[in-house]
C-alpha cells in the first residue's frame, strides 16, 4: 500500500555533489519520521539522517556541515542534499519512513529498495 521510492543516486567525484530524493506513495495520514541509511560494502547499515513530522533535523556525526535532509511540504519528497563527498560516502543510500496509512493506521516502518552513491575519481 505504502511505498518508498529514492532516486538520484549515481557517480560523482570526490568533492562534487548529489542530491537524493524520497518519495512516498499510497493513502497516507502522517509521515511521523523519515530518514536517510546508508551501507558500504562490508559494512553495517547505518542512519545517516532525519527529519521529523515537526521538521526537526538530525545527522550522524561523519555528515554533519556536509549533508542536509529536507523537505518539499509537510510530507514529501525528502530530500538529501549531499556535499563535499568522499569515497567513504560510497554506499547504497536507503530512505526509511515511519508511517501511518489506510493499510497501517498505527503506523509502521517502510523501506525503500535503495540507491546507490559512488564516489570516486
Amino acid at each position: 500500500q505504502v511505498q518508498l521510492a529514492e532516486s538520484g543516486g549515481g557517480l560523482v567525484q570526490p568533492g562534487g555533489s548529489l542530491r537524493l530524493s524520497c518519495a512516498a506513495s499510497g493513502s497516507i495520514f502522517r509521515i511521523n519520521y523519515m530518514g536517510w541509511y546508508r551501507q558500504a560494502p562490508g559494512k553495517q547499515r547505518e542512519w545517516v539522517a532525519g527529519i521529523t513530522s515537526a521538521g526537526t533535523t538530525t545527522y550522524v556525526d561523519s555528515v554533519k556541515g556536509r549533508f542536509t535532509i529536507s523537505r518539499d511540504n509537510a510530507k514529501n519528497p525528502v530530500h538529501l542534499q549531499m556535499n563535499s563527498l568522499s569515497p567513504e560516502d560510497t554506499a547504497v543510500y536507503y530512505c526509511y519512513a515511519d508511517i501511518q496509512s489506510v493499510g497501517s493506521p498505527n503506523g509502521m516502518g517502510y523501506w525503500g529498495k535503495g540507491t546507490l552513491v559512488t564516489v570516486s575519481s
